[in-house]
Order: structure tokens, then C-alpha cells, then sequence
């Protein structure tokens, strides 16, 4: 099973590396790697297709800054999250804003993997988790 794997990996990989321009998923790219699979049809196309996919997902995610808030957000104060984002990644980073009116005050920022908590309501989750 793990020496089917591999290979079906191993393409994905490098389908990714041809999809990615200056640390940015090109939708161009994409749609060509998607007509090259198409055309020539390669053995394991649809685990191929999902393990690429995947890939395709993360590599998104880790460009995209979810912005929960339970309050108004200005578009300056995403502009600046963005940036100071983009600066600490070293990759563009765009802020996307999503209200969550469970978190009561403040913000929580998700940047694939990673969480930045600044939030009442992680605040106090933190408290209850301390006592």
C-alpha cells in the first residue's frame, strides 16, 4: 500500500510546484495542470487528483488570513493585519473578514495552521483552563 503511495504523492508534489507563482497559487497554473491530467490521463488519476487537491487547499490556506471578530472591522485594520502577515510569513497574506459573535471582544486570526487568539472569550477559555 505505502509503495502505491509514494508515486501518487511524489506527482501531486511536484503538480503543486507547477501550480505555485512567487509563493501564490496561480489559477492559470492550476487550470493547465488540471488540462495536462486530462489529457494525458496518468495511472491513479483520481488519487492523484485528490492528494493534489489537497495540497492545492493547504497551500491556499496558508495565504489567507481568516479574521473572526465580534465587533466591527475596519478595512484599514485588515489592511494592517494583512501586512504585518505577509511580513512574518514572507508571502502575501489577504485578510478575510468573518464575524463571530462568540467571541464577545476582540479577534482570533487563522492562517492555515496557526492561530492568533486575542479574543475575551479565549481569554477567559485560558482562565478556566489555568484554575
Amino acid at each position: 500500500m505505502a509503495s502505491r503511495v509514494k508515486p501518487i504523492r511524489a506527482l501531486a508534489r511536484q503538480l503543486l510546484k507547477l501550480s505555485v507563482v512567487d509563493g501564490v497559487v496561480s489559477p492559470e497554473r492550476v487550470a493547465g495542470v488540471l488540462a495536462y491530467l486530462e489529457k494525458s490521463r496518468p495511472a491513479n488519476q483520481v488519487p492523484v487528483l485528490k492528494a493534489y487537491r489537497r495540497l492545492i487547499a493547504v497551500e491556499i490556506a496558508k495565504s489567507e488570513a481568516i479574521v473572526e471578530h465580534a465587533g466591527p472591522v475596519t478595512s484599514q485594520a485588515l489592511d494592517a493585519i494583512a501586512s504585518d502577515l505577509s511580513r512574518k510569513y514572507g508571502r502575501r497574506v489577504t485578510a478575510i473578514a468573518r464575524p463571530n459573535p462568540a467571541l464577545l471582544a476582540g479577534l482570533r486570526v487563522h492562517v492555515g495552521d496557526d492561530t492568533y487568539e486575542a479574543s475575551v472569550a479565549g481569554q477567559l477559555s485560558a482562565l478556566a483552563a489555568a484554575v
